[in-house]
């Protein structure tokens, strides 16, 4: 590595280490490889997604929690298990390897008997007494055999490898679910949403196909957390989860986003349509009380959310869309909580 850019980057990291470790103790963040990997990022300016959840949960007087660590952590900065994803690849490779091998094989078995076949008309040609014609008959025979033999081997191999090729196909669907699945709530998580949001901007600039947005965050998340535990926490991440879930249509789209903060994308619903889901789902979960732990022994009362809507406009593109809906959010939060506004 060139010297000048060694240093470069090692003062950028003492320079970084002086910012983030501080910024951490003020936010009683253990200083954990995990959580230090996400401050360092925070800090360095480049990933932009985990800059705005962060200043979002700061500016929200978040705390800092194990969980919210993890997520942050898994969201932003953990990548699926390069081992795995490594596998796959190793495994691809011999599969591809062998088929090219049998491949190549046959192809030389069969260039083979076609030079046998014109050599056996050269010699029959020369009209053969009938020992050699009995020779020549029994060499083709042989020949014949195994190209037939061949082409038996083949059509066994290949078979094998669609075998192969299938349980390939089936764990890439597997890793792919994984990294798309937020695993606490089995929602999709802010890696799918992404993808996802990105399909509805496209398809709005394509097709005028309309599309709107949802943000939702629990109200007085924290106090969940400092009075019960994070374990209880959990617990109301997913209660609200599975509400949200069973609130929408099946072509709609439920994310977590990150933290206490949920997505929902709305195909095909424009703005008026957008508001009365809202308010269905936020009546739907505020009249519900939560009764956890054995035998429901543990009343947590009434759980409710702010809403955000935002419709797709022709400008936007996934930021912005995004933006209006943490926006209305906000407003939602400051006009008391428990509301939809758009």
């Amino acid at each position: 590595m060139n010297l000048a850019k060694q240093l470069t980057e090692t003062e950028l990291s003492a320079k970084i280490l002086r910012h983030a470790v501080p910024r951490m103790s003020e936010l009683n963040i253990p200083v954990t490889p995990d959580n230090y990997a996400v401050w360092y990022e925070y800090f360095r300016g480049v990933n932009l997604d985990l800059k705005r959840a962060i200043d979002s949960l700061v500016a929200s007087r978040a705390a800092f929690t194990a969980e919210v660590n993890a997520g942050l952590y898994n969201s932003f900065i953990r990548e699926q298990s390069p081992e795995v994803i490594e596998n796959v690849q190793i495994e691809t490779q011999i599969l591809i390897n062998n088929f090219m091998t049998r491949l190549s094989e046959v192809t030389e078995g069969t260039a083979q008997f076609n030079l046998s076949l014109t050599s056996f008309q050269q010699d029959l040609s020369r009209e053969p007494d009938p020992q050699t014609l009995e020779q020549l008959i029994d060499t083709l025979a042989e020949e014949v055999s195994q190209v037939v033999s061949s082409n038996r081997d083949m059509e066994a191999n290949l078979k094998t490898m669609n075998q192969e090729v299938a349980a390939l196909k089936a764990e890439m669907q597997e890793l792919n679910i994984a990294v798309m699945t937020d695993q606490l709530t089995s929602l999709s998580n802010r890696r799918a949403f992404d993808e996802e949001v990105l399909g509805h901007i496209q398809g709005f600039r394509r097709s005028q196909r309309q599309s709107s947005l949802l943000l939702i965050d629990i109200d007085n998340f924290k106090q969940f957390n400092d009075t019960h535990g994070h374990l209880v926490g959990d617990k109301v991440l997913a209660y609200i989860a599975l509400a949200l879930k069973q609130g929408v249509r099946g072509d709609d789209f439920v994310a977590r986003y990150g933290g206490e903060e949920f997505v929902i994308l709305l195909p095909d619903t424009e703005h008026s349509g957008a508001m009365v889901v809202a308010e269905q789902l936020r009546a739907r979960i505020a009249e519900r009380h939560l009764s956890i732990g054995k035998d429901n022994k543990l009343s947590l009362g009434a759980i409710t959310v702010s809403i955000g809507v935002a419709t797709l406009r022709h400008d936007d593109d996934r930021e912005s869309y995004l933006i209006r809906a943490d926006e209305a959010l906000y407003r939602a939060k400051s006009a008391g909580r428990n509301c939809v506004k758009d």
